[in-house]
């Protein structure tokens, strides 16, 4: 646990793990990263019960997010879920995802922050396959990544379900996922969207090995047939580099030869540019090495963050960034349809579920500190954290 964590009231905590609306002149709530927080009000919460896409118009050129890290992303991502969703729609985004390493953690944070602005939003992560070592201390984890977004509520149970095994397989920041099993999952349930996924997704290899013939269409089929055409598009980025445009053009070429959707995206670790330096920093922390040591595997340019749709458009063809908006209306919905309805707790005649959690407290307390007499700072602290 962080030693900065906010000090939520026992009330607080109680309704949102209830999933109940705050009261509207609750007072806004400042977000760690120095902003006001998006999850503000009832009119907030109750913006995330309707469709994930409202009738909120993109600006510019249609363009939907499907790649980006947010500092839950430790020590990968430099933003926080709040400034990307600001961001996002002051770029006029139709959509964004949030695709953590390895897990769902910034999900929460994320839909409430998008709930207000009505941007629809897209849960997925991206899979470390093949993990030997865990990924802190290392300079560029070798592993093989899985870019998968859930398809709705469904998919989203699924992805969580995967999670949770490969965690249990392995060990912390070393989660054992089974490649094979994550691909019948995508093609037997079509509950899911993979993207071939960055420099490290499973087309990497195929496509720097001079050795091979057909510049990684072999590798391509493969995956489609392996997970199902429906199920996979072929995503397109820019790291800054001289080989960018080849590269971009040779993976178009490689989609339409197999009949698949390219899809662009910007694999975004941090909000703006101004992030850019901040996301070098905690590469370094990661890898535990100084900056100058790291300068040679840091990306050379700030191209890792949230683009318009019209900076998109003059990077990548049009078709690529109508995929994106195709993709993500199919996938987004609102992270309160999967709110799992819980039996309602067993409650005293005549006891309400917050004079009942104050009651358990309270022998509790009694029974660790003793009455109020001998232990008022203790009771003091207890009274704090349970008052309304």
């Amino acid at each position: 646990m962080s030693g900065f964590n906010p000090r939520t009231p026992w009330s607080e905590l109680e309704r949102r793990l209830s999933d109940r609306a705050a009261p509207a002149d609750r007072p806004v709530s400042v977000g760690s990263w120095g902003r006001p927080s998006r999850i503000v009000s009832a009119a907030a919460e109750s913006a995330a019960d309707g469709p994930a896409a409202t009738a909120r118009v993109p600006a510019g050129t249609p363009y939907a997010e499907l790649h980006v890290h947010s500092d839950f992303s430790f020590l990968d991502g430099a933003s926080e879920p709040e400034e990307l969703v600001e961001t996002a729609v002051e770029a006029g985004l139709a959509g964004l995802a949030l695709t953590d390493h390895n897990g769902l953690y910034g999900a929460p944070r994320f839909a409430a922050a998008a709930a207000e602005s009505g941007l629809p939003t897209v849960f997925g992560s991206e899979l470390s396959i093949g993990l030997t070592e865990r990924i802190p201390g290392q300079v560029d984890p070798d592993a093989e990544h899985l870019l998968v977004l859930a398809r709705g509520v469904e998919g989203y149970r699924r992805l969580s379900a995967a999670i949770t095994r490969a965690n249990l397989r392995g060990e912390k920041n070393r989660p054992v996922f089974d490649a094979e099993e994550l691909h019948e999952e995508a093609r037997t349930s079509g509950a899911w969207q993979l993207l071939t996924g960055c420099r490290k997704g499973p087309l990497a290899r195929a496509l720097a090995d001079p050795q091979d013939p057909d510049g990684g269409l072999t590798a391509l089929r493969r995956l489609r047939d392996a997970v199902g055409a429906d199920n996979l598009a072929v995503e397109l980025t820019r790291h800054g580099l001289p080989d960018d445009d080849e590269r971009i053009r040779h993976l178009v070429d490689l989609a339409e030869r197999t009949g698949l959707p390219a899809v662009a995206t910007n694999a975004v670790h941090y909000a703006t540019r101004a992030r850019h330096r901040d996301a070098q920093v905690r590469a370094a922390v990661r890898s535990r090495r100084s900056l100058d040591a790291m300068a040679g595997w840091l990306p050379p340019t700030a191209s890792a963050r949230i683009h318009s749709g019209d900076e998109m458009l003059a990077r990548f063809p049009r078709e690529a960034l109508a995929q994106s908006v195709r993709i993500s209306a199919e996938a987004a919905f609102s992270l309160r349809a999967a709110a799992p309805r819980l039996p309602a707790a067993p409650l005293p005649e005549g006891r309400s579920e917050s004079a009942h959690l104050h009651d358990l407290v309270a022998a509790g307390a009694l029974h660790r500190y003793g009455s109020r007499a001998v232990s008022p700072e203790a009771w003091a602290q207890i009274d704090r954290e349970l008052e309304t």
